[in-house]
């Protein structure tokens, strides 16, 4: 015999707070209220009061019965939905309210739920449908005096004209304050929405940075290192003291390769100030020059024109080019190749050049014509200065780096 088990899923109670954040509930509950004040009035009030409240001369009305009641509950009650149909409402509160005043019953706060609904019409719909609601406003009520028991005077009129005037005025100054505070709101998520744009946009254009400095750094001592590790390697057995001496150099290599990249890397801490040193510029090209020579690369290095300050993204960006195309002239050009490096320094203009005499058109394919990650960082970093470059192979063998980058004349 199969035992079957039924779960069922209980139903998640209505929070209180949700229901009472719901417009209709406050709408119904305003709807409640005014009712039942109306219906109070229409039983407990005398003819009598009403004249003396109202200021008016005593008049016969028609003693309460349940079409009283049920007219006026109409009239009030439709209140509840205001928000939904509101215009609908309000053409079909005025029938009941005639009828009431046409019969001569007691109308109780009938009056007030037309009111409610004009000023719903005005805060909740567009300008056509709310002057819509006010031109049958004004005729509506007409219609009501005309129909009513109450022999009212010129003043009385002009009071109710008002009132209805500045039900409208006021809904529609409603409507205006939210959509002026609707837009606000939208104004300031586009620029939130900006900003974070703006913030993303930052955050890679910093990663793009660090990574061509931890590329240039990186790609160069390492390939200088392996050269020079290969030549120890080749004279170890024949000549120690050369291979003691490329192992020294590969050696101090490595530590200067580790000071950059801490440096570097130290910007990106966050527990701590970043250790930030001296970035390298065009003053130390015959520091990396030596570096090359001793790396096998034979080197040499030309500095023409006036030696003013260079702008600092412009320094880096030139010492930046000439490491990356010695080191791709060190692993492609060959062992015997080698290598000029011609700076000229204009009052308008920088221009920096890298040749070598390495194994020319016949290895250009091996050569990284610009697609590689160091020759692409470097045509940003020209670019990023409006700089002009050129690579490609060089006339009558060999590879070449042109560069110029645009000054401004300080002198």
């Amino acid at each position: 015999m199969t035992a079957y088990i039924w779960y069922v899923r209980p139903t998640p109670a209505v929070s209180w707070s949700r229901l009472r954040a719901h417009p209709l509930f406050a709408d119904s509950a305003l709807a409640v209220v005014l009712t039942v004040a109306s219906l109070t009035i229409i039983l407990v009030a005398t003819p009598e009061s009403l004249a003396r409240w109202q200021d008016m001369a005593p008049m016969r009305l028609r003693p309460p019965d349940a079409a009283n009641l049920l007219l006026a509950s109409l009239c009030t009650l439709s209140v509840a939905l205001r928000r939904r149909w509101p215009f609908v409402l309000l053409l079909m509160t005025y029938p009941p309210e005639w009828t009431l005043q046409g019969l001569g019953y007691n109308m109780g706060l009938s009056w007030v739920g037309s009111l409610i609904l004009l000023y719903s019409v005005a805060s909740c719909r567009g300008l056509a449908l709310s002057l819509a609601a006010l031109a049958v406003a004004l005729p509506a009520s007409a219609v009501g005096v005309t129909l009513g028991a109450y022999d009212l005077s010129w003043t009385d009129q002009a009071v109710i004209v008002v009132v209805i005037m500045l039900c409208w005025v006021i809904g529609r100054t409603v409507r205006l304050r939210r959509a002026y505070m609707a837009e606000l709101t939208q104004r300031a998520d586009r620029l939130e929405r900006a900003r974070e744009a703006d913030t993303r946009a930052a955050r890679a254009e910093e990663r793009s940075r660090i990574a061509r400095e931890l590329h240039d750094v990186v790609a160069h001592h390492v390939s200088v290192m392996t050269v020079q590790a290969a030549a120890a390697r080749k004279m170890l057995d024949s000549n120690p003291d050369v291979a003691r001496d490329a192992l020294t150099a590969i050696e101090e290599m490595g530590r200067t390769a580790m000071v950059e990249m801490r440096n570097i890397v130290g910007v990106l801490r966050t527990d701590g100030p970043a250790e930030r040193g001296p970035q390298p510029g065009m003053q130390d090209l015959p520091t990396l020059v030596e570096q090359m020579r001793e790396a096998g690369l034979r080197t040499q290095l030309w500095i023409e024109g006036d030696r003013r300050g260079l702008p600092p993204g412009v320094d880096l960006a030139a010492y930046r080019l000439v490491q990356e195309a010695l080191t791709n002239s060190l692993r492609h050009a060959g062992p015997a190749a080698r290598a000029w490096v011609t700076v000229r320094q204009e009052p308008n203009e920088l221009s920096v050049q890298i040749e070598d005499d390495g194994r020319g058109a016949a290895d250009a394919a091996a050569r990284p014509n610009g697609s590689g990650h160091g020759l692409v960082g470097i045509r940003e970093r020209v670019a990023l200065y409006g700089g002009v470059l050129r690579i490609g192979p060089r006339t009558g063998g060999g590879f070449e780096v042109r560069a110029r980058f645009p000054l401004k004349d300080t002198s």
